[in-house]
């Protein structure tokens, strides 16, 4: 079960999707200015777009019918922040438009600045 302020990692079919987990259900996660899109399409559109809105939403709506797990893999060679700054900053967050960019500013960079202050992808990399 993931602890508040785990990243959590979706394996959708051509991209990994990344989400902040807040406790209760929830996660915090960037998603596609245009609300209408379907989250399968947020890599996609998002590549198009130069920004993203975040989003507090159930893990099992955005999870859909994909694969997850708690991944903290950069907790080997980054400190995370006290989970309270981790979930504070990400409340921050909420309903703001963020800038985004597929291999610079993506979700997984967005999430892994909030829980270790440095934004990393390796998907990108």
């Amino acid at each position: 079960d993931p602890e508040p302020g785990d990243l959590i990692e979706i394996k959708r079919p051509l991209y990994q999707h990344w989400a902040l987990y807040l406790g209760d259900g929830y996660v915090l996660n960037v998603t596609p200015v245009d609300e209408g899109a379907p989250s399968l399409l947020v890599s996609t559109i998002s590549i198009f777009t130069r920004k993203a809105k975040v989003k507090k939403q159930l893990l099992k709506e955005v999870v859909e019918n994909n694969d997850w797990e708690v991944n903290n893999k950069y907790d080997l060679f980054l400190n995370p922040f006290p989970v309270k700054k981790i979930i504070k900053q990400a409340e921050s967050y909420i309903d703001m438009e963020v800038p985004y960019d597929v291999l610079s500013k993506n979700c997984e960079h967005f999430v892994t600045m909030l829980r270790y202050g440095v934004g990393d992808s390796s998907q990108v990399n």
